[in-house]
C-alpha cells in the first residue's frame, strides 16, 4: 500500500502567490456590485453612533504616500470601530478652491476673465477629485464615494457664507490696514499655514539715526541693526527695552569718531561686528530715559521716534529696533499704541513705490533693493556695518518664494473674543500623543488678529458690499440673502453678474459696489463640521465629531481652524478627540513626502506605484505597522521588507484553511468548557456526542492565547494603537500558530484516523484561530481576510462580521505560565538534539531517545506520566523524564522501529503481523481506509 495515500494532507484551493495586484480590483468590483458599505451600515443601523469627520485633502494631484497613511489610518479607525459594533459611517470630502489650483491655471492659461479661472478652476479640482477617489476606494477604503462632500457644492458654498454671517452678527469681523503675509508670487494674503520656511540669507546691516531732538541732539546717535533693508523706507520708529541699560560710548574707526547709544549686553558683539573701536564712555541711561526723543531718518525728510517695546531683547543687534508699523505685526501694535503712521509703500507685486521716497528705487522688487538700500546707506556715511545674514525665513508654500509683511486693507475675525473659550476648550478635548494639547494650546494662545479675506478668484467671495462713499457694509442678513442665492446658484454669480445686478437682487441703493476679494479657504474647510457634520443624517446632525486625525502640521490648520470656527459658532470644540499624525518623509533625505516636494525626488511617492506593484494590502499593512505618532521615515527598500510579513499571514491563514479541508464545523466542532467538578478551566472538551475529551495542553494553550490576542487587539484597535495590532498577531501568527501549533500537531492532523477526538480537538482550534484572525486582520488586510473568509466557506464578507470577543473560560495563565517552562524545556532538547546530530548519533530529532531532566519537582509532578503528549509536544518519539540537578536534556540514539507511515519511533512498530512497518494507530487508520475502500 502506498501509505502516503493514507495521510489527511492538507488541502485548500487558497493561493499561496497573493497576486493582490490582479486579485484585489476584481475583489472591490464585487464589492461594489453588492453594495458592501451600504450593508455595513444597515447592519449597524441601531448600534452606537461614532463619527470620524474626514479632514479633507486638496483636490490636486495624485495621492502621495503621506496622503495614503492619512486616509489609510482613518479607514482602520472606522473599519475597526464598525467591527467593534459602532455604526461608524464614513464621508469622504475635498478641499477645492484656493491658491495651488488658482496659480496652476493661471500659470498655463495668461489673461483669462475671473470667470474663466473659475471655470478651469473648478474642471481642475474635479478632474483630480475623481482621480484621487479612484486612488482611495483602490486603497480599500470604505465611504460614501458616490456622495462626498466637496467645499465648491452650492450647498456646501452657502453654508460657508452662513457661517460669516453669524460671525458678523457676532461682532467678530472688522476691516483695518494692518501687516499680514504678503505672497508676492502669488500676489495675495497668505494664511499662516501657508507659509513655510526655508533658510535665506540677507545683508544684516547696523544703520545710525542721529539725534534731533533732546539735550544730545547733533551730539550723539542711535543704531539700528536689521536683516530688512528695504523696509528703512517705512521706518517711523525706534523701540528700546525701557529697564534696560543703554551705555553712550564714543566709537570710530580710520581717524573717525562719533557718540552712539548701544545697549550695554550687546555693545561687545555689535563693535565686534561692526568693526569698531571703542574710545570711551560717556553716561549711561535707561531706555525710559530715551523714550520720546527723535532721531533722524538717515535718507527720507522724517522723524523716527524713540518708543519702549517689550520685543526688544538682547539677543542681537544693538538693543535699539528699527520700527515699520506697516511691515511686521509686532510693530504694527506698536504703532497702534503710540499713534504711528503705518507706512506699507510695497505693491501686490512686492516692489517699491513712489511712497518710499527714492525715485530711483520705484518699481524695484524690495529683496533686489536690498543691494540700493545699502549702498545708498553707505555712500551717505550712515552704515556702520554689514554682514551676510543666514536665516529662516517665510516663504509662499505655493510659489515658493519669500513673504513680505505687507499692510493693506483687510477684513478680520477678532480672536481675542475666542481666545478664551478656545483654551478652555481645548482642555476639555483628548490629545493623542497628548503633545498635541501644548501644540494647539500655544499657537491659539499666541494667535493674532485672523486675516479672512484673500486677493483672489478661486473662492468663495467674501459677502461684504460698500456704499457709495467706499465703507464696507457688514450686515449678515445681507450675507444671508448671498447665501440663498448661491445655494441655488454657486458662487460664480458673484463674479458673473455686476454690481448693478447684485444691488438689484439684494434691493441695494444704486452705487452699491462689491469686490473681488475671497474668503480664506480655511474658512472653507473649518466650517465643515456646520457644513457636513451637522447636516448629514447618517452622521447624526451634531457639529461634534469623535474624533479628527491629520498630520502635525494641522494644529495652526485645520484643527486650529475648525475649533475656532465652532467656539464662534456654537461655543465648543468640535470634537472629542484628536489625532495627530507625523509627516512621511524620504528615509534618505528626510524631507516631507508631499505634493508640492514629491517632484523634486527621483524615486517615487505616489501611492499608486506602491498599490500597482506590491497592492493596497501591503500599502495597509505600512500604514499599521510605522510608529504614526512620530515622523515616518519611507523607502522602497523598508517597503519590500512587510513583504515578508504579508506573508507570514497569508501563510498562515493558508495552512489553517488547507488543515480544514474535511472539517464541517456542525459535525465535527468541539465545544470547550470545563466539565463539573473535574476542575481546571477549559482543562476539558466534550465531543459531538457528549463524551468527555482530554484536551492537550498545546490545544489549551493556543486557546488561552487567542483570548489573550483577541483582548489586546481589540483594546490596541480601541486605542487606534494599530502597530501594536500588527505586532500582537504577527507574534502570534509566526511564533504560537507557525512555529509551534502547526508543528507540533502535524503529526495528529496527518496521521491520525479523520474523526480522531484529538483531531477534531486541533481543527476546532485551527477554525477558531482562523475565524479570529480573520476579523482581527480584516481592518488591515482588508482584501486578504475577505479573500481567506470565502475560502472558510462564509457566504457575506468578513467586513459585516464583528471582532471575536475574548471568552474568561478559556483563558488560563497558569497554563501559559507553565507551557513557558515547557518551552524552555523544548530548548533545551533542541540544543542536546544539535549536538547529537552534530555528533552523528541521529539524522534527526525522531531518532533520538531523550532523557529530559527537570530541576523542578512540583513541575516533574505535573508532567509525570504525560510521556506520550511531552512526545508530541516537543516533536520526539522516545521520551524519558527524570527529577533532579537542573534542567538539561541527553540525547542517544533510540532503539525503536521506524513507522513507515508516521516516520515517528515507536515501541509497537510491528506489533500487528499484517502492518510490520507500522506502529499500532497507523495500523488501525490504515485497516480503516481499506474497509472504506472496499465497501465503495
Amino acid at each position: 500500500m502506498n501509505y502516503k495515500d493514507t495521510l489527511h494532507l492538507p488541502k485548500t484551493d487558497f493561493p499561496m502567490k497573493a497576486d493582490l495586484v490582479t486579485r484585489e480590483p476584481e475583489r472591490l468590483k464585487i464589492w461594489e456590485e453588492q453594495g458592501l458599505y451600504g450593508q455595513i451600515q444597515d447592519t449597524r443601523k441601531d448600534a452606537p453612533l461614532f463619527v470620524l469627520h474626514d479632514g479633507p485633502p486638496f483636490a490636486n494631484g495624485d495621492v502621495h504616500m503621506g496622503t495614503a497613511l492619512n486616509k489609510v489610518l482613518k479607514d482602520l479607525i472606522v473599519k475597526s470601530k464598525t467591527m467593534a459594533g459602532f455604526r461608524a459611517p464614513f464621508v469622504p470630502g475635498w478641499d477645492c478652491h484656493g491658491l495651488p489650483i488658482e496659480f496652476k491655471v493661471v500659470k498655463e492659461s495668461r489673461g483669462l476673465s475671473p470667470v474663466e479661472v473659475r471655470r478651469k478652476s473648478e474642471e481642475y479640482a474635479r478632474k483630480f477629485i475623481d482621480i484621487q477617489r479612484g486612488q482611495f476606494k483602490r486603497l480599500g477604503v470604505f465611504g460614501t464615494w458616490a456622495d462626498p462632500y466637496l467645499t465648491l457644492a452650492h450647498g456646501y458654498e452657502a453654508e460657508i457664507i452662513r457661517a460669516f454671517a453669524k460671525f458678523v452678527e457676532k461682532g467678530l469681523v472688522y476691516q483695518s490696514k494692518k501687516p499680514v503675509y504678503w505672497s508676492t508670487g502669488a500676489q495675495t494674503a497668505l494664511a499662516e499655514a501657508e507659509v513655510e520656511y526655508a533658510d535665506r540669507t540677507d545683508p544684516a546691516i547696523y544703520v545710525k539715526f542721529p539725534l534731533v531732538t533732546g539735550d544730545l541732539a547733533g551730539k550723539a546717535n542711535m543704531v539700528i541693526w536689521t536683516t530688512t533693508p528695504w523696509t528703512l523706507p517705512a521706518n517711523v520708529a525706534i523701540a528700546v527695552s525701557a529697564k534696560q541699560e543703554y551705555v553712550l560710548v564714543t566709537l570710530g574707526r580710520d581717524g573717525w569718531a562719533e557718540d552712539f547709544f548701544v545697549a550695554r549686553p550687546l555693545l561687545e558683539s555689535f563693535t565686534r561686528e561692526a568693526e569698531l573701536q571703542v574710545y570711551g564712555e560717556v553716561a549711561t541711561v535707561t531706555g525710559e530715559q530715551l523714550a520720546g526723543l527723535e532721531a533722524q531718518h538717515p535718507f527720507l525728510d522724517r522723524k523716527s521716534r524713540i518708543i519702549t517695546a517689550d520685543f526688544v531683547t538682547m539677543d542681537s543687534g544693538t538693543g535699539q529696533v528699527h520700527v515699520a508699523p506697516g511691515h511686521g505685526a509686532d510693530d504694527y501694535i506698536a504703532g497702534k499704541q503710540h499713534g504711528l503712521p503705518i507706512l506699507s509703500p510695497v505693491d501686490d507685486a512686492g516692489k517699491l513705490t513712489e511712497e518710499a521716497g527714492m525715485p530711483a528705487w520705484t518699481g524695484k522688487y524690495v529683496f533686489d533693493a536690498n543691494a540700493d538700500v545699502v549702498a545708498h546707506l553707505r555712500s551717505i556715511k550712515a552704515l556702520l556695518g554689514e554682514q551676510k545674514y543666514l536665516h529662516s525665513y517665510p516663504h509662499c508654500w505655493r510659489s515658493k518664494t519669500p513673504v513680505v509683511f505687507r499692510a493693506v486693507e483687510q477684513f478680520f475675525i477678532k480672536i481675542d473674543a475666542l481666545r478664551a473659550d478656545a483654551l478652555k476648550a481645548i482642555d476639555g478635548v483628548t490629545w493623542l500623543p497628548h503633545w498635541g494639547r501644548n501644540r494647539i494650546y500655544g499657537t491659539v494662545e499666541s494667535r493674532p488678529d485672523w486675516c479672512i479675506s484673500r486677493q483672489r478668484t478661486w473662492g468663495v467671495p467674501l459677502p461684504v458690499f460698500y456704499d457709495a462713499s467706499g465703507q464696507p457694509i457688514l450686515d449678515a442678513a445681507l450675507a444671508r440673502k448671498v447665501a440663498d442665492l448661491v445655494d441655488q446658484h454657486g458662487t460664480n454669480l458673484w463674479f458673473e453678474k455686476n454690481d448693478a445686478e447684485w444691488a438689484q437682487m439684494l434691493g441695494l441703493p444704486a452705487g452699491t459696489t462689491r469686490r473681488s476679494d475671497t474668503l480664506d479657504v480655511w474658512i472653507d474647510s473649518g466650517v465643515s463640521h456646520t457644513a457636513v457634520t451637522a447636516k448629514r443624517p447618517e452622521l447624526g446632525g451634531s457639529p461634534i465629531a469623535d474624533v479628527y486625525i491629520e498630520a502635525t502640521d494641522q494644529h495652526r490648520g485645520w484643527f486650529q481652524s475648525s475649533l475656532m470656527t465652532s467656539i464662534a459658532l456654537y461655543g465648543q470644540a468640535p470634537y472629542k478627540s484628536v489625532i495627530t499624525h507625523g509627516f512621511v518623509v524620504d528615509k534618505d533625505s528626510r524631507k516631507k513626502v508631499s505634493k508640492s516636494e514629491q517632484g523634486t525626488y527621483a524615486k517615487p511617492m505616489n501611492a499608486e506605484h506602491f498599490v500597482g506593484k506590491y497592492g493596497a494590502d501591503i500599502v495597509r499593512l505600512w500604514a499599521s505597522s510605522v510608529d504614526y505618532q512620530n515622523e515616518v521615515p519611507f523607502s522602497e527598500e523598508s517597503f519590500k521588507g512587510l513583504t515578508d510579513a504579508y506573508r507570514s499571514f497569508r501563510n498562515i491563514l493558508r495552512i489553517l484553511l488547507a488543515n480544514l479541508f474535511d472539517f464541517d464545523s456542525a459535525q465535527h466542532a468541539v465545544e470547550f468548557r470545563p466539565l463539573g467538578e473535574t476542575g481546571g478551566v477549559a482543562a476539558w472538551t466534550r465531543g459531538p456526542s457528549g463524551e468527555a475529551i482530554r484536551g492537550t495542553i498545546i490545544d489549551r494553550w493556543v486557546l488561552s492565547r487567542l483570548q489573550e490576542v483577541t483582548e489586546t487587539c481589540r483594546k490596541a484597535y480601541a486605542e487606534y494603537d494599530f502597530r501594536k495590532v500588527f505586532q500582537t498577531l504577527n507574534q502570534f501568527v509566526t511564533v504560537d500558530i507557525s512555529a509551534l501549533y502547526v508543528d507540533i500537531t502535524k503529526d495528529r492532523l496527518y496521521c491520525d484516523a479523520a474523526n480522531s477526538p484529538r483531531r477534531r480537538v486541533t481543527q476546532t482550534v485551527m477554525a477558531r484561530v482562523l475565524d479570529s484572525l480573520a476579523r482581527l486582520l480584516a481592518p488591515i488586510l482588508v482584501f486578504t481576510a475577505d479573500e481567506a473568509w470565502q475560502f472558510a466557506g462564509r457566504k457575506t464578507s468578513v467586513h459585516l462580521e464583528q471582532f471575536p470577543e475574548p471568552d474568561a473560560v478559556l483563558r488560563d495563565t497558569a497554563l501559559e505560565a507553565q507551557m513557558e517552562q515547557l518551552l524552555g524545556l523544548r530548548g533545551k532538547i533542541g540544543q542536546a538534539v544539535e549536538g547529537a546530530r552534530a555528533e552523528k548519533l541521529i539524522g534527526n530529532a525522531l531518532e533520538g531517545a531523550v532523557t529530559l531532566q527537570i530541576a523542578d519537582q512540583s513541575l516533574y509532578d505535573q508532567l509525570n506520566g504525560r510521556e506520550a503528549e511531552l512526545e508530541e509536544l516537543f516533536i520526539l518519539s522516545d521520551l524519558t523524564i527524570a527529577v533532579g540537578g537542573e534542567n538539561s536534556a541527553r540525547v542517544i540514539r533510540t532503539t525503536r522501529q521506524k513507522c513507515a507511515r508516521c516516520w515517528r519511533h515507536r515501541k509497537d512498530v510491528g506489533a500487528r503481523p499484517a502492518h510490520p512497518e507500522l506502529c499500532e494507530r497507523c495500523a488501525d487508520v490504515v485497516e480503516d481506509v481499506a474497509k472504506k475502500t472496499v465497501v465503495s
